[in-house]
């Protein structure tokens, strides 16, 4: 195989309803085996939106791991980021053909950011507004871009950052996994060293934390369960309108023969 590294992940997450919200569309998920890592934030009427970002995160785990036996048993070795741009590619076609043919799923659709390894970096994928960070040395900088109506205007210098931050337009989302027959992932990557830490999070998060702030809880802890805790702590004493949801990722050296692999897992 291509993904060949001297390096894994240690991770852990947590989910929030948030403070106003009747029930949590957001969903995550991971194969630690393979070091594939997915948070994605559904949107739609009912339970449309769960039902979204659940099937997202599934089926991206389930190509991305389903490519890997494949090249594993003898066929064709794709490299890691060709595996994770399909995986996307394939839960869009899924969610899209869902949404489709069962008329309560009409119009759903998810966010989605997700990270894996390839070497010695961290390749990071992300549809819509969900963000990957990277933590190094007490610092944190955002590595994907939203495709949201307000960060396009942004970045195009059409508003100040002083009129994005009071927008009313934060919550429109230019990209979307199922909301159309194909979709534009884009794809990032990021050199890793030991002890750096991924953080991949919903806006119902980084709506209400800024970098620093995120750096600040990522240092004060070392247990990772116990920083995705109190990044949810703290979007929830700033309001915490929407379902908060975080996972955040630790560079390890790779054990050559680990004596237990977790199972894949996925929640929602």
């Amino acid at each position: 195989m291509n993904q060949t590294s001297t390096y894994s992940l240690d991770f852990a997450a947590a989910t929030d309803i948030g403070c106003q919200r009747s029930n949590n569309e957001d969903s995550f998920g991971y194969d630690a085996e393979q070091n594939i890592y997915v948070v994605c934030d559904g949107m739609g009427g009912s339970a449309a939106g769960e039902v979204a970002s659940g099937l997202a995160v599934r089926v991206l785990i389930q190509s991305f791991e389903t490519q890997a036996w494949a090249a594993a048993s003898g066929g064709v070795d794709l490299p890691v980021a060709e595996r994770l741009l399909r995986s996307i590619h394939e839960a869009n076609r899924i969610v899209r053909e869902t949404a489709e043919t069962d008329a309560q799923y009409r119009n759903m659709g998810t966010t989605l950011v997700c990270a894996c390894i390839d070497g010695n970096r961290a390749l990071l994928g992300n549809v819509g507004d969900s963000r990957a960070y990277l933590i190094r040395n007490g610092e944190c900088r955002q590595i994907t871009l939203d495709h949201s109506l307000v960060d396009e205007q942004l970045r195009q210098g059409l508003i100040t950052p002083e009129m994005a931050a009071v927008s009313h337009l934060q919550s429109v989302i230019t990209r979307a996994i199922g909301a159309a027959d194909s979709v534009d992932p884009d794809l990032f990557a990021a050199d890793l060293v030991l002890d750096d830490m991924l953080l991949l999070a919903s806006d119902g998060l980084t709506r209400y934390t800024d970098p620093q702030e995120i750096a600040s809880v990522a240092l004060a802890n070392p247990d990772l369960s116990n920083i995705c805790h109190g990044l949810i702590d703290h979007a929830k004493r700033r309001g915490g309108a929407d379902n908060i949801t975080c996972m955040m990722l630790r560079v390890v050296e790779k054990q050559p023969m680990p004596e237990e692999i977790p199972a894949p897992s996925i929640a929602s």
